[in-house]
């Protein structure tokens, strides 16, 4: 049984190109920042406790304080956590908003390749040979 999917039209597709165009920057920081496993455990250990310091976010990780920040200013600059400073203690915690994005890319993205393969298997039905 095949699932109801969307079909391709031209206004759809136009959409989905402008927004890869437009976002292409935004995007790039978010996925060069979720590359690095460093950066994916600091996001999952702010998931899981929240707001932390630097300091706490460091603590897991065998590496020096600027290879940290260098990490965290990663992450920073592509909006995947907010600092907080009060005095002397930087608190981090999750930003939502870029990843809201990047999974609204993705969808987009999946879904033009569904419809291509759908293409492609009706191509197939029709010219077996």
């Amino acid at each position: 049984m095949h699932s109801r999917r969307t079909l391709l039209t031209p206004d759809l597709l136009t959409a989905i190109i402008n927004q890869m165009v437009n976002s292409s920057l935004h995007l790039d920081r978010v996925f060069h920042a979720l590359a690095d496993s460093t950066r994916r455990g600091i996001l999952a250990q702010l998931a899981r406790q929240g707001q932390s310091s630097v300091g706490e976010l460091a603590e897991p990780h065998d590496m020096s304080a600027p290879a940290i920040s260098k990490h965290l200013r990663v992450l920073e600059e592509a909006g995947l956590i907010e600092r907080e400073i009060d005095g002397r203690v930087h608190r981090l915690s999750l930003g939502s908003t870029p990843l809201d994005e990047a999974t609204r890319w993705i969808e987009q993205t999946r879904k033009f390749w569904e419809s291509q393969f759908d293409s492609l298997e009706r191509h197939l039905q029709r010219n077996p040979h």
